[in-house]
């Protein structure tokens, strides 16, 4: 069935489900049994008394559902979970007033809080058991959809949101909210109990004001900022959030009647530059830039002098621009840091990332970068293009080293070699183009890319030629077979032959032919003292090989780290990043886990390799004699 004719049907209301099978719990493991004709029928007689009849609103980008007419809240759950979630909203409240009755029949305590009663009110008791328990019921919605599917190797209910979006799932799986399995309140119970048993309850006062920050309330002065704002396009987080908040508005609106006035969440204000929310992806822009500055300069105005800003951003550079090699939502933002009257300290990746199931195999960004970020200066200078291109070729260098010796991966490299940057650029003023026009954040962070790709090839002269050759080629085939007329090519601008990266263990060349050795291809024993050809490709692909191989890890990375001496060493890792660059753009999306995955471990691998040599050290020491000689 082609699928037009399977969105048709679906919106023409033809489309159900029908149980295919039942997962039980067997003795230390999972038992799939087919039903029976009694399950099925069970299945369908629950009737609930209310439905989340509430319209979905958003883009198909991110509602994979709604093609296929779903198109309202309570069309995301079966009729049994939709009697299980109504219940356990409407004990919340049974739940609530059981508290408070007992509150009240304590000596003590009041319905209302009296200025000199150290004990919490009844009333404040039973609205806080009835919020958690609340935020207990929305959990449980997550497991409790249409929208769950079941996890093979786990064997366990995954929940809705895997990802931001709410993606059409063909095969779900219903949980048992009453089992001892993935999926049950009790579990959602648990886990909220942890939460706030592990949390910090102090004395200590503190407010929390909702406000909007591009608004004309002023914000509070001399604040210390750490923000985490949206992300352009990046995500409908007001959307989305409708799926917990229709839950939350059936049960706890009678304590917060202001929080829940609303059917649904609000959208329009959201500061993000979605389209369908505009009249189009121009205006949508617009909104989201205006809204920005005056966010941050509202943060400008208020906050302190004595501190930097920081600001959490978790956006990849990934699409390409006729500036070049930029993300219209990094652009968009530090365009508007730059018009607020801010200066970039500088850019480092935070690990904030869970590469959960569905990350494991995407080339993710690894952490969310942070900004640091002061008032800029009122005496900035104004300078020109060839100006900044001058500093950013004079301050790159020692920066980018600065950074990858801090640990950061590859796949964070782009990312925070924006720091030093756009520290140049938004130090200026000014940074003016050939015909006096001021430059944009979009130009600039292209330059930026354009220098450090520069850098990152001027550190290639640095190799062998051997191994000049072998990254040559790998830009250009991969680990794939091209011509030998290529690879002679190639070999004759290093003044050697093919037979050279060939002797040096690296290159294969056969009847006209020639490729790229694999790593499963290299010899196991390969020990770089004994190595009488040894390049810098070797030293690196070996690092990749025994990191990854299931009888090597960082021990044995360790030891290959130590044989091959500290100036091999550094080359190699100087090398993961190159290779990583070249399988970015190469769209070479596993290739880059292995450079990515290297350069990350690095630092572990380094430590075992000290850690081995002052332990060989400790045991050469003579032993004390009996007379203390």
């Amino acid at each position: 069935l082609n699928g037009d004719y399977i969105k048709a049907e679906g919106k023409a209301g033809r489309m159900g489900a029908t149980l295919m099978a039942t997962v039980a719990e067997g003795a230390r493991e999972r038992v799939y049994l087919e039903p029976t004709a009694e399950m099925k029928e069970i299945a369908q007689q629950a009737k609930p008394a209310w439905r989340p009849e509430n319209t979905i609103s958003g883009s198909t980008q991110y509602l994979g559902i709604k093609p296929y007419g779903i198109d309202t809240f309570d069309q995301l759950f079966t009729n049994r979970q939709l009697v299980a979630l109504t219940t356990l909203s409407d004990l919340v409240f049974e739940r609530r007033d059981r508290v408070l009755e007992d509150a009240l029949a304590v000596d003590g305590f009041e319905d209302t809080r009296r200025a000199d009663e150290k004990r919490p009110a009844g009333k404040l008791i039973a609205n806080t058991v009835a919020t958690y328990l609340g935020l207990c019921v929305s959990r449980q919605a997550n497991r409790c959809s249409n929208l769950n599917f079941w996890d093979p190797g786990g064997q366990k209910v995954q929940q809705v949101f895997a990802r931001q979006v709410l993606p059409m799932v063909w095969d779900f799986c219903e949980a048992n909210p009453f089992s001892d399995s993935t999926g049950n309140f009790v579990g959602q119970v648990d886990y909220l109990a942890k939460v706030v048993e592990r949390s910090p309850a102090r004395a200590t006062p503190a407010a929390i004001i909702q406000q909007n920050a591009a608004g004309d309330t002023p914000l509070v002065k001399g604040a210390v900022v750490a923000t985490d704002p949206p992300y352009y396009d990046n995500v409908p987080y007001a959307d989305i959030s409708d799926f917990f908040y229709v839950w939350q508005r059936r049960t706890l609106r009678s304590i917060y009647p202001d929080i829940f006035r609303r059917i649904l969440t609000p959208k329009d204000e959201e500061l993000v530059a979605f389209s369908w929310r505009h009249e189009n992806k121009s205006a949508a822009e617009r909104f989201f830039m205006k809204g920005m500055i005056e966010a941050l300069r509202n943060m400008r105005e208020s906050g302190s002098d004595d501190f930097p800003v920081t600001i959490y951003y978790a956006f990849k550079q990934s699409e390409v621009a006729k500036e070049g090699l930029t993300s219209p939502g990094w652009a968009t933002f530090l365009q508007g840091v730059f018009e607020a009257g801010y200066a970039i300290d500088g850019t480092w990746p935070v690990r904030t990332e869970l590469a959960g199931n569905l990350k494991k195999k995407v080339n993710a960004l690894a952490s969310s970068i942070v900004l640091v970020c002061r008032k800029r200066s009122t005496a900035a200078p104004t300078i020109t293009r060839r100006d900044f291109v001058a500093r950013l070729r004079a301050e790159l260098p020692a920066a980018l080293k600065h950074i990858r010796a801090g640990g950061v991966g590859p796949v964070d490299m782009a990312q925070a070699a924006l720091g030093p940057g756009m520290g140049v650029f938004t130090a200026c003023a000014r940074v003016l183009e050939p015909d006096d026009t001021p430059m944009t954040v979009r130009a600039a962070i292209a330059l930026v890319n354009q220098v450090r790709d520069e850098i990152s090839g001027e550190e290639a002269t640095g190799y062998d030629a051997e191994t000049r050759f072998c990254i040559d080629w790998f830009e250009a085939f991969g680990m794939d077979e091209g011509a030998s007329g290529d690879a002679i090519t190639m070999a004759q601008a290093y003044d050697i032959g093919i037979d050279d990266p060939v002797a040096a263990g690296a290159f294969a060349s056969r009847g006209g032919n020639g490729r790229l050795l694999r790593r499963s291809e290299l010899p196991a024993d390969w020990d770089p003292t004994t190595d009488r050809r040894l390049t810098h490709w070797e030293c690196a692909q070996h690092l990749a090989r025994v990191l990854e191989a299931e009888d090597g890890g960082v021990d044995a990375a360790a030891r290959l780290l130590t044989a091959m001496g500290p100036d091999n060493a550094e080359a190699a890792r100087l090398l993961a990043y190159r290779l990583y660059d070249i399988c970015e753009r190469k769209r070479r999306a596993a290739e880059a886990q292995v450079w990515n995955s290297l350069a990350r471990e690095w630092p572990s691998v380094q430590d075992a390799a000290i850690r081995a040599e002052t332990r060989s050290r400790e045991e050469a020491l003579p032993l004390e004699g009996a007379n203390g000689a």
